[in-house]
């Protein structure tokens, strides 16, 4: 009976360690991934950010392009295609006031 008290105590005391090998083994994974759920949301945040200037570059090429200074050649075909789609959307909108009939 003592042998078997000893096994059994030595059987609970391994499952013990490894519980608490696998408690920390979670806790770092969980530690792991809240680390990169952190870098991914800087990453996000700049990423916004380029976004935001690359627009705000845009529209100050355009804003030269509509004063009629020299723009970039590079920059040329997307000038002339969002004045051609500023005068449809122009177009559009007179087109729902005509229907409305404002």
């Amino acid at each position: 009976m003592e042998d078997f008290l000893e096994r059994l105590g030595k059987k609970l005391g391994d499952t013990m360690e490894d519980l608490g090998r696998k408690a920390e083994d979670l806790g770092k994974k969980a530690e792991d991934t809240l680390d990169i759920q952190k870098i991914k949301g800087q990453i996000n945040t700049m990423k916004r950010a380029n976004e935001r200037d690359f627009t705000d570059m845009g529209k100050i090429i355009y804003e030269r392009f509509e004063k009629g200074e020299e723009v970039d050649a590079d920059f040329l075909a997307f000038c002339e295609e969002i004045e051609k789609r500023e005068d449809e959307i122009m177009e559009c909108e007179h087109e729902i006031s005509r229907i409305k009939g404002e």
